[in-house]
């Protein structure tokens, strides 16, 4: 149950209620400015961390990319390093052998030359 009631200061008193209620309209309006401002202010903050956000993901993606061709590229050398080696190794293998073959044809043709000498 609403009641309104009304009291009666006299001379005037109407003025005074009058100019009470429209400071509080305007304090009223100045608070709702002031929280219009504050949620305007926390928006702002939000999208500014969602950029800067962004801008770390984009950032962070485009590390990642950086570190994978990095990492490409090094194997790709590696391979190629142990590509080297290996037909390096297998050329001085080769020339092993062929020494080796080389020393038991003289070995054997010394001997040979030396049983004819002695025979």
């Amino acid at each position: 149950m609403n009641r309104k009631i009304r009291v009666w200061f006299g001379k005037g008193s109407w003025k005074f209620l009058n100019e009470w209620k429209d400071n509080l309209l305007s304090l009223s309006d100045l608070l709702d400015n002031r929280k219009q401002r504050i949620l305007n202010t926390i928006r702002n903050s939000e999208e500014l961390l969602e950029m800067e956000a962004d801008q770390y993901r984009v950032n962070g993606y485009s590390e990642i990319e950086r570190e994978k061709l990095n990492l490409i590229n090094s194997t790709y050398n590696t391979l190629e390093q142990l590509e080297n080696y290996k037909n390096e190794t297998i050329h001085f293998e080769q020339q092993r052998a062929i020494n080796q073959v080389r020393q038991r044809v003289l070995q054997q043709a010394l001997q040979g030359a030396l049983r004819t000498i002695n025979s």
